[in-house]
């Protein structure tokens, strides 16, 4: 089947969950291929960004990694609102990260935009001997509330690329394509005056 054209979507992408729970340590792995094992606190959020081709469209993902700290929970907002994907990081071997997870679900419910793409992630596959969350767990939990589960280690890199993968083939195809060049007109500015706005 022939594809007419090339679509280039700009598409903010956030990622929620527990302080520790290794959302730094996943857009680390995607954004540069990199594992610390001792990855600082997040502060407020940091910015990365990241192109992926998939199919027939260019994907530009602008990543927001908030800080997993009770503190910056009121912040959070600024972050996920006009979000197209969000990624929901717990740390399988912690059952109250889990727990918070699911509460960042409920939170995107009720706050975010109804059409985001919710990947719910489990990292830190690698510590399958200190597992506390079941996989199955994870999924059942997923599937009824219409996110879609993977499991992944930061550290192994296993599965770190399939999340973001998957998000851009999950991101609605509607907009209409922009010439190529006039992608990014006013988007810096946003971007900066979010950033400025809590440092």
């Amino acid at each position: 089947m022939a594809t007419i054209g090339h679509s280039n979507l700009n598409a903010k992408l956030v990622l929620l969950g527990d302080m520790g729970a290794g959302k730094s340590s996943l857009v680390l792995r995607f954004v540069k291929g990199q594992f610390l094992e001792f990855q600082e606190s997040t502060i407020g959020a940091a910015f990365f960004s990241q192109t992926l081709a998939v199919n027939d469209a260019t994907v530009k993902f602008e990543i927001w990694d908030t800080a997993g700290q009770e503190r910056y929970h009121s912040l959070a907002p600024m972050y996920y609102r006009g979000a197209a994907a969000a990624i929901i990081v717990y740390d399988i071997t912690n059952l109250d990260s889990f727990t918070r997870a699911k509460k960042w679900v409920q939170e995107l419910q009720k706050q975010g935009n109804p059409n985001m793409v919710v990947a719910f992630a489990g990292n830190k596959a690698d510590l399958e001997d200190k597992r506390k969350v079941t996989a199955e767990e994870a999924r059942v939990y997923a599937e009824e509330n219409g996110l879609f589960f993977i499991e992944a280690s930061a550290k192994t890199a296993a599965n770190v690329n399939e999340i973001f993968y998957e998000i851009a083939k999950r991101l609605p195809r509607a907009q209409p394509a922009q010439p190529a060049g006039m992608v990014l007109v006013d988007r810096p500015a946003e971007g900066s005056r979010a950033a400025s706005c809590c440092s």
